[in-house]
């Protein structure tokens, strides 16, 4: 029985930020209050499988009977629904009565045209996910990616996502029957503007104090951490660094530097000669306040439970923590 959650590449590619969308003129943003899930079965937990390519997490779904699509699970995406990427699938997705839209994000140009529809469906495995938001972008900016789109707060704001790494599995649970051993380490998180969570981690350039940082978190990225860089920036910047094309955001390409920091310090986990990404806050982030961007190839060394409901994220380290950057 399929359970039914009630609402309501280009290598690099750091999706998404918030979205802005413009209808008839005026900006509508495209994230709603978190509400409670209702499921049928709720207290059983359900899985999926997912492959990683590119440091990013890549799940199947179907609207109706489309064909599967490849998804990049993206917890920038703080809204009930799914954007579609590849302009090419609007005609087979069938989109009730349709709108048009302007949607903005990451990137330095201008926004991207799309098309949307409200109450539709989509299914991952067993979970069926109702009245939620399809959006398909209309301009060739992502033309040539190997995935379809990205999906987030339908999954990660109504349960309690456990995504392991060691067995590429998924496991939603209910949050308020979550049992969680102390084999876990658990971090407090934050959910500010349009549902992004944020956590806080340090890190070491070279061979100073640790520094502090208030990160948000964006697991559609494939970089390890991405440091934002702007005149009151908390941390130095390498000595050694080289200019690198980081991908492209809703609103145009983003190009910055990579470099070589000693240690980032994600709880009491210390990961050593990190390779990080620099990119210009204003054109990389649209979050305030942000010094930093917890990405998926830090993500992925450990296994995660996101726990919105309770702004709990806990990690354990897997058989990646040791990769290479």
């Amino acid at each position: 029985m399929k359970i039914k959650a009630s609402y309501f590449c280009k290598k690099g590619l750091p999706l998404l930020l918030i979205f802005a969308v413009t209808f008839s003129g005026s900006v509508f943003c495209l994230s709603f209050q978190r509400q409670k899930n209702k499921t049928e079965e709720k207290n059983q937990k359900h899985s999926f499988p997912f492959t990683v390519a590119h440091n990013k997490t890549i799940l199947l779904a179907k609207i109706g009977e489309s064909r599967p699509l490849k998804l990049i699970l993206d917890s920038g995406m703080g809204w009930d629904g799914m954007l579609i990427m590849n302009s090419n699938l609007k005609d087979s997705i069938n989109l009730v009565n349709p709108k048009s839209a302007n949607i903005g994000g990451a990137g330095k140009g201008s926004v991207s045209t799309a098309v949307f529809a409200d109450s539709m469906s989509f299914s991952i495995g067993d979970v069926e996910f109702n009245n939620q938001r399809i959006v398909v972008l209309q301009n060739s900016g992502f033309k040539g990616s190997s995935n379809d789109g990205v999906v987030g707060y339908s999954i990660l704001g109504h349960y309690a996502v456990e995504v392991n790494f060691d067995n590429s599995t998924i496991n939603l649970h209910d949050p308020e029957n979550l049992i969680v051993d102390s084999s876990w380490e658990v971090l407090p998180i934050l959910l500010k503007e349009n549902n992004i969570p944020w956590v806080e981690a340090k890190i070491v350039v070279e061979n100073e104090t640790p520094v502090s940082l208030s990160c948000y978190i964006d697991c559609a990225s494939s970089e390890a951490i991405e440091l934002l860089q702007k005149p009151e920036q908390k941390f130095s910047t390498p000595k050694e660094t080289k200019d690198v094309y980081l991908g492209r955001g809703l609103s145009g390409d983003i190009y910055g530097k990579t470099g070589n920091v000693a240690k980032v310090i994600f709880g009491s986990f210390e990961l050593k000669n990190v390779v990080v990404a620099l990119a210009p806050a204003e054109v990389r982030s649209k979050q305030k306040g942000s010094d930093a961007v917890i990405s998926n190839n830090l993500l992925r060394r450990f296994n995660l439970i996101f726990d919105y409901a309770h702004l709990k994220l806990y990690i354990k380290p897997n058989s990646h923590f040791n990769d290479p950057f």
